[in-house]
């Protein structure tokens, strides 16, 4: 499919260069991200593992059930139950933030640059359930999962980047990293829409209350994680009783948070939480979910059930088929009828290998499973099956569209990290600045001199060496005198005779 290009002036670029500051915000959020991934896929092998060892099967059946927790709060769960609830809002409340600061200091600020990735977010989400809901319509299955399939794991695709040693340029990054975002709050806010069936009034007016206390602290700029880590704990309690799901207290929290800087602020307050928090989320909360969560038992008869069930099979092919086509259909169009073209060297291969990036769906396609089908267990798991297997199918399809275009990423990423100076600012951000093309210049010289300095220290010697021979032949008798003192000290005791 061929990019669509205009001339016209008012033609924008998307996919192009990243100002610093973003450039800067993007690395540091996905190496965390990475490093939790891998955590996350560690999780996830180990929880197969463990459901699907003959020896050890039962006993994740009974850690993954244990309850704990106080009974007259409403809060005796099971510790997979935890996992979702309770770790997962940590999640959410780093979602929050990021869906904060991109509104209001990120790509999402301004509505023209927002409108692509927004809607080929919006499109990678649509598409997938209606993937899901037409499987189902003709195979005669359940309705209730179509949302499953429309979530992407960013750390899941990120460590998938990291295992196959393949780094994006920073464009793409962003992309897919808006790209998570947005899916993270149409997640949100499916979860609270359509899994919200009883709703305990006083519980989420006292939920309610708490965010507005929360939210008053913060405008009084009062500080101390002793008190805003009790008051959030009593607001996700609410949250949690109220019949909302819980994880909405922490995406509520976390929009609350100030992510905009003020005179003398290195960083605002919410990238300053987010960065303190998003370590605790990507190594902690969301592992220790994958590996509550994710052990199914994947017998011959399970994996079969997958691609003849109508619901697990709704749910691959909106992973692979629906994701893919989704982003980058919705990618193309929108960059048809604004008139963008691609920056710098990047192609329409390169956004097809991220859409299907992107259908690595796990965290939140497991919580909204287990929202979907609570009341058949096993449809469940067949599902969460579906889930795995969905996600592994899209990362080997990226695997293999990444790794044609490797070289490409692999030039871009050192174009953009390339710091001669060594100033602190890559190279690629100081091409019109006179200062740099100075400081080049002088660098330049100071190298040419030095190269200089051993093209003369190499020549010197070399017209030593060649030297003898030519003072041989011009003064001939001098050379003897030497032959003498030789063999005087061979042949005579007396110190030999030297010639005048």
């Amino acid at each position: 499919m061929a990019a669509p290009r205009t001339t016209d002036h008012r033609s924008r670029t998307f996919l192009g260069l990243l100002s610093l500051p973003e450039r800067r915000f993007v690395a540091d959020a996905l190496r965390t991200e990475t490093v939790g991934g891998v955590l996350l896929l560690v999780a996830a092998v180990a929880a197969l593992l463990w459901a699907n060892i003959p020896a050890f099967g039962d006993s994740y059946e009974a850690v993954s059930g244990f309850h704990i927790g106080p009974a007259a709060l409403g809060l005796d769960l099971s510790l997979q139950h935890w996992a979702a609830d309770g770790l997962l809002a940590v999640f959410f409340f780093v979602a929050g933030i990021e869906l904060k600061r991109e509104l209001v200091a990120g790509d999402l600020r301004d509505p023209k640059a927002a409108a692509l990735p927004v809607i080929a977010a919006v499109c990678g989400m649509a598409v997938p359930a209606v993937v899901y809901v037409l499987v189902n319509t003709v195979g005669g299955g359940s309705m209730e999962g179509w949302a499953v399939p429309t979530a992407t794991d960013i750390a899941f695709a990120l460590a998938v980047l990291a295992v196959i040693g393949t780094s994006l340029p920073s464009a793409l990054r962003a992309f897919l990293l808006t790209l998570a975002v947005v899916d993270d709050l149409f997640a949100i806010l499916i979860i609270a829409v359509f899994f919200t069936s009883k709703i305990s009034f006083p519980q989420l007016g006292g939920a309610l209350l708490g965010l507005a206390l929360f939210w008053f602290l913060l405008r009084k700029g009062v500080r101390g994680w002793y008190v805003y880590v009790p008051l959030a704990l009593v607001i996700w309690g609410l949250m949690y009783n109220s019949g909302v799901h819980a994880t909405i207290a922490g995406v509520a929290m976390g929009l609350m948070l100030r992510c905009t800087r003020r005179e003398g602020e290195e960083h605002s307050p919410g990238e300053h939480i987010e960065h303190l928090v998003r370590p605790l989320s990507a190594g902690l909360a969301v592992p220790l979910f994958a590996l509550f969560s994710a052990g199914v038992a994947l017998s011959g008869g399970a994996i079969g059930q997958v691609f003849t069930r109508p619901e697990p099979l709704g749910v691959v092919l909106g992973l692979v088929v629906g994701k893919t086509v989704g982003i980058f259909g919705g990618t193309w169009l929108a960059a048809r009828f604004t008139r963008a073209e691609l920056g710098g060297d990047l192609a329409w291969p390169d956004v097809l290998a991220v859409a299907s990036l992107a259908g690595i769906g796990f965290t939140v396609s497991l919580l909204i499973d287990e929202l979907a089908f609570a009341e058949e267990p096993v449809l469940m798991d067949e599902v969460k099956a579906a889930v795995l297997i969905g996600s592994f199918t899209a990362a080997t399809v990226a695997c293999v569209l990444l790794k044609l275009r490797d070289r490409t990423y692999r030039a871009l990423t050192e174009a953009e990290e390339r710091d001669e100076d060594l100033d602190g600012i890559p190279d690629i951000y100081e091409e019109h600045n006179p200062d740099y093309h100075l400081r080049m210049a002088r660098i330049h010289e100071e190298k040419a001199a030095v190269h200089r300095r051993k093209a003369e220290g190499s020549a010197a010697p070399s017209a030593a060496s060649a030297a003898p021979p030519a003072d041989a032949a011009t003064a001939a008798p001098p050379a003897a005198p030497p032959a003498a003192p030789a063999e005087g000290a061979a042949g005579s005791s007396g110190g030999g005779d030297r010639p005048a």
